[in-house]
């Protein structure tokens, strides 16, 4: 009877658009076994009843297995209601387990109610641990879409959405002994391992960003079958919908496409803004290569990123230019040759027929250039430790799948807001900040500055924004002028590009209620590489790697207690373009990308940096930490508005010596003397030389300008 009903399961879900694959065949799955999948719908158990092989045993939440169409549909199946936090259920399902066999669990309990994963709890290791059996995990995508979930509000529903199942293969769990009574260890097992497997299931490596915005347009494009959401704004606070973005990006494409060649690197001067998203997606769809030069770098450094990229086309706009006070930047590109495309000039030239071809592009979805996924997106540019600026080259999938990964950590829904002040010529601004929430269906509000601090934490109030990216630098501004109330509706604030400072941390949560999630990234890695989450967060470290990641530890010469974080993965960019060779691609050896950042790894998989590797001292043969000195002065020197950086510079005696800037005119070496004394700290931690400076420089993104600050030491030293 029981192969009966799963006969007409499986031909029923099949006309519903249920698709199941396997990694190993279903007859070579193991008798023995744990499966554990993500709770979606009511849909879950009766679609794993009509595939799963071996007639697995079901532990339902005591709602699910209360409800009537589980109770009909499962009416054959082996079931119980389980409840996962009573250590007498879990004795049960072990010793079910030791007898040969396997068991279906949904380690969440409880539905999804906004698409993302919930809590996990630990019972499905603990079964594991005893019993010896494999997990088999299982994804679930779609069926969060559908009428069967409890997503209504936060996700569009559809009457028969594409649910795709995934059955990955067996895989054992080996419990770390000194670890097995810490719950959130044995939670993160199952965690990760789930994780990993949704990263697997949504990412596809075969559409373009153009592409991919289209998709998502479809998907997320109206609230109703005549009303279509606003999904981006900015300070013109006048909203934009799908269609009107993706519109006007054939419109502008179309245009570029005249004055450019295919696969064109062209330059962008642009603010935070939708004419900035519009102009990346027009130059994407028609297969040129935005270029987001970062403009605060002062002329000369723009000047050295459009000869680094081969940019031979800049588009910018009138109104910026005068704004932002950029005419000389301006002035020196012309000078070298480069032409200055302004987005005025070219709206004067777009036409009614224009418009008219454009709507029909979007209304048939067409995409005017199938494009590789592989290519070239975006080049961006570091910050020039060693120099002139290298310009990082980044592909389709490099940012798609930073985007899926970030969705798997800190997925938005439809009720979301975003709020953006971070620059798009910054990859932290651009992947997260713009191309998250745009291609996963969230809101995003674009502010040119991050600087107009009242300005932002109003707009914060007025929008009920529900998740904002920062630096900490502007949080720990942000938590002081603004009233608690701002701050109200934010679920997710997210801090990177620079470390986090307990300070700010704890002003964030005492003042406003706000958990501060730090994460970590690169540039040549779209950026996002770890990061603390809601369900694992851990004060003082960078979180956890994302899902798709491979890592390994390097060894750095003189340290023994950490090593350099090396990174593989889909993310990581295609290569860089050095200044010394234009134009020429140096691609990534062998995939893996040095970080150059000195890290920990704890026993739950939660990373600590230590240092940069650049950012040691080797003196006498001994390697010491800059920043350490640097937390060494911020000891001596207490003070709210003290600023110091420590720089290594060359000595002709030592090889190097330590050279500290800061703005405190009244400290002395006496005082690092007396303080490493104190401490037992080596002698070799007190600076060769102190130098004063009233302003620091800094970054568009609030970090200090170290490679201005060496520069001027050097200076001063040579003096």
């Amino acid at each position: 009877m029981q192969n009966f009903i799963r006969f007409w399961l499986r031909f029923a879900l099949r006309l519903l658009k249920v698709q199941v694959s396997f990694d190993v065949a279903p007859e070579n799955l193991p008798q023995k076994a744990i499966y554990i999948s993500n709770h979606a719908s009511w849909l879950d158990p009766i679609i794993l009843f009509a595939y799963l092989p071996n007639s697995p045993f079901f532990l339902l939440h005591p709602r699910l297995y209360r409800n009537k169409w589980i109770k009909f549909f499962l009416g054959h199946a082996h079931k119980t209601e389980f409840n996962y936090m009573d250590p007498a259920n879990i004795k049960k399902v072990i010793q079910l387990v030791n007898h040969d066999r396997s068991i279906v669990m949904f380690p969440e309990g409880m539905m999804t109610d906004n698409g993302d994963m919930m809590k996990i709890y630990e019972a499905p290791v603990i079964v594991a641990d005893r019993t010896d059996a494999p997990f088999i995990p299982i994804w679930i995508s779609g069926a969060e879409f559908s009428p069967f979930s409890e997503t209504s509000g936060t996700v569009p529903h559809r009457p028969f959405p594409k649910i795709r199942v995934k059955v990955s293969k067996p895989q054992k769990i080996i419990v770390n002994e000194v670890l097995k009574k810490n719950r959130d260890y044995l939670k993160d097992q199952t965690y990760m391992m789930l994780n990993n497997l949704r990263f697997e299931a949504r990412f596809r490596n075969n559409v373009a960003l153009f592409k991919k915005l289209v998709r998502t347009s479809k998907l997320y494009g109206k609230t109703s079958a005549f009303e279509r959401r606003e999904i981006i704004e900015d300070i013109k606070r006048v909203p934009q919908t799908y269609m009107d973005i993706i519109i006007k990006s054939h419109i502008l494409g179309a245009k570029f496409a005249l004055i450019t060649d295919d696969k064109e690197n062209v330059g962008v001067i642009l603010p935070n803004s939708i004419e900035n998203v519009v102009t990346f997606f027009g130059l994407s769809a028609y297969n040129r290569i935005p270029v987001m030069l970062n403009f605060s770098l002062g002329p000369k450094i723009v000047a050295s990123m459009c000869k680094t990229a081969l940019v031979r086309r800049v588009i910018t706009a009138k109104s910026f230019v005068e704004k932002a006070k950029l005419q000389e930047t301006i002035e020196t590109l012309q000078k070298e040759g480069i032409k200055i495309c302004f987005l005025e000039d070219i709206a004067v030239s777009i036409t009614l027929k224009d418009k008219i071809k454009a709507y029909f592009a979007y209304k048939t979805k067409r995409v005017p250039v199938e494009q590789n996924p592989q290519d070239p997106a975006v080049i961006l540019f570091t910050s020039g430790s060693d120099g002139a600026p290298k310009a990082v080259v980044l592909s389709h999938s490099n940012i798609f799948s930073n985007v899926v990964q970030t969705t798997c950590v800190a997925q938005l829904n439809l009720q979301d807001l975003l709020f953006n002040a971070l620059p798009m010529f910054h990859s932290f601004g651009l992947t997260i900040g713009t191309l998250f929430p745009l291609l996963t269906g969230a809101k995003v509000f674009l502010f040119p500055s991050p600087l107009q601090y009242r300005t932002i934490t109003e707009l914060l109030y007025e929008l009920k924004v529900t998740m904002m990216i920062a630096t900490d630098t502007f949080y720990k501004v942000y938590a002081r002028l603004s009233h608690p109330y701002d701050f109200r509706k934010i679920r997710l604030c997210i801090a990177g590009a620079e470390g986090v400072k307990d300070e700010t941390r704890n002003l964030m949560a005492e003042r406003l209620g706000v958990i501060l999630l730090e994460g970590y990234g690169t540039t040549e890695c779209s950026p996002l590489l770890t990061i603390n989450t809601l369900l694992f967060n851990k004060y003082g470290t960078l979180g956890k790697l994302v899902p798709g990641i491979e890592y390994r530890l390097d060894d750095v010469e003189g340290l023994d207690d950490a090593k350099e974080l090396v990174v593989k993965g889909p993310n990581i960019m295609m290569g860089y373009i050095l200044p010394e060779n234009p134009g020429v691609l140096v691609p990534v050896k062998d995939g893996w990308y040095h970080t150059g950042d000195v890290v920990t790894v704890d026993d739950l998989g939660f990373i600590k940096l230590v240092d940069r590797v650049k950012r040691f001292a080797k003196i006498g043969g001994e390697m010491i930490s800059l920043t350490a000195v640097e937390n060494n002065t911020k000891e001596i020197c207490p003070y709210e508005d003290f600023k110091c950086v420590a720089v290594a510079l060359p000595h002709p005696k030592k090889g190097e010596q330590i050279v500290l800037v800061s703005n405190n005119a009244d400290l002395t070496r006496k005082d690092f003397i007396d303080f490493v004394t104190k401490n037992g700290l080596s002698e070799l931690y007190v600076p060769s030389v102190l130098l004063y400076k009233e302003e620091f420089p800094v970054f568009a993104t609030g970090k200090a300008d170290k490679i201005t600050l060496k520069k001027w030491a050097a200076e001063q030293i040579k003096e």
